[in-house]
């Protein structure tokens, strides 16, 4: 089951370094290593550096991407799935598209109103 007490806030402050390891990503964002081998194959934007060995090497913006994801999937409960698509920028599309369709259903009811006060 999901920690209360583990939020974004408790999160120590990312060290101004280049590069981290596995490990330290994974204290600074109270993520495993598993899970974030995981994350990286289900979400295309986590993509971390790797070199000899195929040792993973994350820069900032990648610890600042997966405390995002954890935030999405722990604290406020999307599915990986729906993380994947509020990340891509798809979430926002359809809910500018719901309310485009409001306003478009708005402003024929005002019309409505209005031609009726207009006689």
């Amino acid at each position: 089951m999901l920690e209360a007490s583990s939020s974004t806030v408790d999160l120590p402050p990312i060290p101004g370094k280049r590069y981290f390891t596995i490990g330290e990503v994974s204290e600074l964002c109270g993520v495993k290593p598993h899970v974030l081998r995981y994350w990286e194959q289900e979400f295309p934007q986590l993509k971390p550096v790797k070199r000899r060995g195929n040792r993973r090497y994350y820069q900032r913006h990648d610890v600042e991407m997966i405390r995002q994801i954890r935030s999405l999937l722990y604290e406020q409960g999307f599915t990986i799935g729906g993380a994947r698509q509020q990340l891509s920028g798809e979430g926002a599309k359809e809910e500018v598209g719901n309310n485009l369709e409001l306003i478009k259903q708005l402003r024929s009811e005002l019309e409505e109103v209005f031609q009726i006060l207009k006689h």
